[in-house]
């Protein structure tokens, strides 16, 4: 092939790089290039990802793709997973099978979920409401067990029952064993996927839009802000959720909405929570800025058109857990690092994790978050169908009553409430007997008082917590 220049025309002026007509692929290919470059983004075809990534952002009224990075390659989803488990709850509330007010109650097979979870003893009951609230913002791995026990009576037929909906809303590349996202190697997905089910929900389920932008949670003294530091740290933000597991890296679905236009940024591995913050932002902004020159950017098509890559899904357990590393990479890793000497859920140390990335967009995040307070969740009966009762503690001296030949002698018992009052309504003598406490419920219904979950050193072996 042969390549020509053009020579200054010095009456008409400089004129356009030309190629020469002797080689019409090379000249094709060459303008095919400039307009991609124009419009941020270049289609690679390869065989493999061109980075240990991917990202796509789509338009959430047309589903028009603005841009799109190894989007169709196979990626463990992790914690995103739990996009999918509410899809499939809400559309159980919407076909009238259980309520937002329904008890669902916590089994063995939901407690011995791995972190994270809300640790709920065995019997603890807990609604759908708050369940997915817990779900969405702490990544409960036990809520999603407890939801999915409730809404199709085992893990295995949720799994169908979230299998049947991927299916329906076209997600070609996604296969689910479990509600969580905690490691299986049959546990697929992609990012085309999720945008389309992020899509979905949104767009499904707009009265239920409060969900995907919870800034935190609060159950007595306890708050569990949302990982999702984008929310309230990037303008217009207001969703989904985060992700992690070894396999996958750091994964993000997130949204926000700008003069009525909502988009959805989706990366997947990210070598730290800080940098899938800071690439997802950098992606709608892009999508925000280019909105008055949208006619100059050449169309990638619908996210459904999007062809799926057949291929192994992408592994990164050696890059993120692997034996190079002094310790395995975890969501919490960025707070412990910060120096900041706050609890891993505390927001300051949450929001400051993910400013420690310089990468290019990090200055689209404001330094300190804005997400006003969280949301109040309690375990039971919702709030007025359940009464306050309360106690007496035995006296220490008391003289314990003769138990009768035929009936066992009540044990001394401390102050109680029923498992559906928050914390909030109780008095202030069943406040001080019972501080350290949280009520659950036990298998026969009756108020028990069960120890609050307390954190343990992480050892060596056990599997990174999936957010």
């Amino acid at each position: 092939m042969e390549l020509s220049f053009p020579r200054p025309d010095l009456t008409n002026g400089p004129r356009d790089l030309m190629f020469s007509r002797r080689s019409p692929p090379l000249r094709a290919l060459a303008f095919a290039i400039i307009a991609g470059a124009m419009a941020g983004s270049i289609a690679v075809l390869a065989s493999e990802p061109a980075g240990a990534e991917a990202l796509l952002l789509v338009e959430v009224d047309t589903g028009k793709v603005l841009h799109a990075e190894n989007a169709t390659y196979p990626w463990y989803p992790a914690s995103v997973t739990k996009l999918m488990t509410t899809y499939t709850t809400l559309r159980a509330v919407r076909e009238g099978r259980i309520t937002l007010d329904s008890l669902f109650t916590v089994t063995a097979n939901a407690a011995v979920q791995a972190p994270t979870k809300m640790g709920f003893a065995v019997g603890t009951q807990v609604t759908v409401d708050n369940a997915i609230k817990m779900l969405m913002v702490k990544s409960a791995n036990d809520m999603a067990v407890l939801l999915a026990e409730g809404v199709s009576g085992s893990i295995e037929n949720f799994a169908a029952e979230m299998n049947r909906n991927a299916h329906r809303l076209g997600m070609t590349q996604t296969n689910y064993v479990n509600p969580n996202g905690l490691p299986a190697d049959e546990q697929i997905t992609s990012a085309r996927d999720l945008a389309i089910l992020a899509r979905a929900l949104i767009r499904e389920f707009p009265e239920y839009d409060s969900y995907w932008h919870l800034p935190g949670i609060r159950m007595g003294k306890r708050v569990v802000r949302n990982y999702n530091t984008l929310l309230g740290r990037y303008a217009g933000a207001d969703g989904m959720k985060t992700g992690f597991i070894c396999a996958s890296g750091f994964n993000l679905v997130a949204t926000a909405t700008r003069d009525g236009r909502r988009l959805i940024a989706v990366v997947l591995g990210a070598p730290s929570s800080g940098v899938r913050a800071v690439k997802a932002a950098h992606l709608l902004e892009q999508g925000f800025s280019a909105a008055p020159l949208s006619w100059l950017t050449p169309s990638l098509g619908l996210v459904e058109s999007l062809a799926p890559i057949d291929a192994a899904p992408v592994n990164l357990h050696e890059e993120m857990c692997g034996s190079h590393r002094k310790r395995p990479a975890t969501e919490e890793e960025e707070q412990e690092a910060s120096g900041s000497g706050l609890p891993a859920d505390s927001p300051y140390a949450v929001f400051l994790s993910s400013l420690r990335p310089q990468a290019k967009g990090a200055s689209l995040l404001q330094a300190e978050a804005n997400l006003g307070e969280p949301v109040v969740v309690f375990t039971g009966p919702p709030k007025g169908q359940g009464t306050v009762q309360a106690t007496q503690v035995a006296s220490a001296n008391a003289r314990p009553a003769k138990p009768d030949s035929k009936t066992a002698a009540p044990k001394p018992s401390p102050a109680v409430a029923s498992v559906g009052a928050p914390w909030s309504s109780l008095s202030p003598a069943a406040l001080a007997a019972n501080p350290p406490t949280e009520l659950s419920a036990t298998p026969a219904g009756l108020a028990a008082v069960v120890p609050l979950p307390r954190a343990r050193p992480r050892a060596a072996a056990e599997k990174p917590p999936n957010r």
